[in-house]
């Protein structure tokens, strides 16, 4: 069976590929990282990742992020905006942005955390505020912590581009579960 298009209809993405551009990255078995998080606070575990004494998580990787800073209730991470994160207009992904501020949160609230216990996002609000584009370089962006409690925490995030230019804003609510000193919750991890 032929598939027809009409003709001004636009060519697959196969035919625009080209000469294609590779990008491989390889990442360590987070088991370790999981087991770490039973045996260190959250504020350790990040600042032991921001300073390359522990491997970070696949994602980091897989997208090109990092902590760049990690203090009590905010952390701050970074990545530099790539053709692979872009669609075809050049502008890159939404989901881009939403991962990096969702991230932001989450590391936020998980910095306040005892040894043992994790954060999950239950939702997250996001306001795109400008494009981002292949050429914007260095993204910023900071979570921080607005309230916690013990099963709950709201977080905020802002997005901003290499001139400080706010790009995206978020807010989330984030799941406080696991056990650890101090730590009423004892749920299990989600499947």
């Amino acid at each position: 069976m032929t598939r027809q298009t009409a003709p001004d209809a636009d060519p697959p993405v196969s035919q625009l590929a080209g000469p294609g551009r590779r990008r491989t990255h390889s990442w360590q078995d987070p088991t370790p990282i999981h087991a770490r998080l039973h045996e260190a606070d959250g504020l350790t575990v990040l600042r032991e990742w921001a300073e390359g004494r522990t491997p970070p998580p696949p994602v980091a990787g897989t997208l090109g992020f990092a902590v760049a800073r990690v203090e009590s209730g905010r952390v701050t991470i970074t990545l530099t905006a790539a053709e692979f994160h872009c669609v075809r207009t050049g502008i890159v992904h939404g989901g881009i942005a939403a991962t990096l501020c969702d991230t932001a949160c989450g590391f936020a609230v998980h910095s306040l955390l005892p040894a043992g216990a994790y954060a999950i996002s239950a939702d997250l609000n996001l306001r795109y505020l400008r494009p981002v584009l292949v050429t914007s370089g260095t993204l910023t962006c900071t979570g921080t912590v607005k309230e916690v409690n013990a099963r709950t925490a709201l977080a905020q995030a802002e997005l901003t581009g290499p001139d400080g230019a706010l790009l995206a804003h978020a807010t989330s609510t984030v799941l406080i579960r696991g056990t650890g000193p101090g730590h009423p919750t004892t749920e299990s991890a989600p499947r």
